[in-house]
């Protein structure tokens, strides 16, 4: 029996049915996911400036790994790098191409905000319910399951809630790092998402939000929107 078959006998009943609501089959499923987004993003989380952004991403269905690219700022002139590969994360920011504001320290914390945000992209890849043996999937009610990956300093839980329709409205971890180095500031982080449109026989959420909460507020960040979206490989 293959590794990939083991996984799907532990996904629980309910979240296979998740899986299939959203378009996601145990045949022919996807390799990668591509996408294209824009949006608005803010520099600091209570800076009040919103910078408008275009984004590519690539996401793995078999592993927890993608890779976000992104212009941002006066003519593009800012670009963004957040990945995660092999086990290592990666967030830079540079200015005018070569001016490195922004870079994050490979640390555990690192990973650990990494596969958090790869777990509450599901929605952008459901076939990974099914089909990425690192995810441990646990039903906590009738809308509201829990998706885990990572061990040891990188370990993480993510929780998602669903709609009136059985679709992934909100993403929630209670303890994603703010900062990739000490200290890492465990904050609650919060992604929403809206407008699900049919695609490629896939249910997807064509616009998102994403904030931190903090001292009873919730801080929104970043705002975008799919503009496309293709799978490939199987």
């Amino acid at each position: 029996m293959s590794t990939a078959h083991l996984h799907r006998e532990r996904v629980p009943v309910a979240v296979q049915d998740l899986a299939v609501r959203l378009g996601a089959t145990a045949q022919c499923t996807p390799t990668t996911v591509t996408l294209t987004q824009t949006g608005r993003m803010k520099a600091g989380i209570r800076s009040r400036a919103w910078m408008a952004f275009t984004a590519s991403q690539t996401i793995s269905a078999r592993s927890c790994t993608f890779d976000w690219r992104a212009r941002a700022g006066p003519f593009g002139l800012i670009s963004g790098c957040d990945a995660l590969a092999d086990g290592e994360g990666r967030f830079d920011i540079l200015a005018l191409g070569f001016i490195p504001p922004a870079r994050a320290p490979h640390t555990a914390a690192l990973v650990r905000g990494e596969l958090m945000r790869y777990l509450a992209e599901i929605a952008w890849v459901p076939d990974a319910i099914l089909h990425n043996p690192a995810l441990r999937w646990e039903v906590v009610d009738s809308d509201t399951f829990a998706v885990e990956a990572g061990s040891g300093e990188t370990a993480c839980k993510v929780l998602l809630s669903l709609d009136s329709n059985g679709r992934i409205a909100g993403a929630f971890a209670a303890d994603r790092p703010r900062s990739a180095k000490a200290p890492t500031l465990p904050t609650p982080w919060r992604g929403r998402f809206r407008d699900y449109r049919l695609h490629c026989g896939r249910w997807l959420p064509l616009g998102a939000e994403v904030a931190w909460e903090i001292d009873g507020q919730s801080l929104a960040y970043w705002q975008g929107r799919i503009e496309s979206w293709e799978a490939s490989g199987g």
